[in-house]
């Protein structure tokens, strides 16, 4: 935040989103956040379609990532079974 209360957006993050130099974009307050999207991708209304459609980008983010992530290898390293013999004289 510059003392003009500019803020840069990341590279990173404009890469993603096609955010250009002098693309316009827009700051809508949520909750105890702020939401920033480029002009072209403003949701339209705030009502509970709005809301659940954001749900449900935020949803398909989350099955992604977890799609993505590195499977657990060898289990649990347990068996049920193996609870109730444990502790107990073979």
């Amino acid at each position: 935040m510059t003392s003009k209360l500019q803020v840069t957006v990341p590279k990173a993050i404009a890469d993603r989103y096609r955010i250009k130099p002098g693309d316009e974009i827009v700051w809508m307050a949520a909750g105890d956040s702020i939401r920033v999207y480029p002009r072209r991708s403003v949701p339209q209304g705030r009502g509970p379609a709005a809301r659940l459609r954001l749900f449900d980008e935020a949803t398909e983010r989350q099955r992604t990532r977890h799609a993505k992530a590195a499977p657990a290898t060898g289990g649990r390293g347990w068996r049920r079974e193996e609870l109730y013999d444990r502790g107990r004289p073979r």
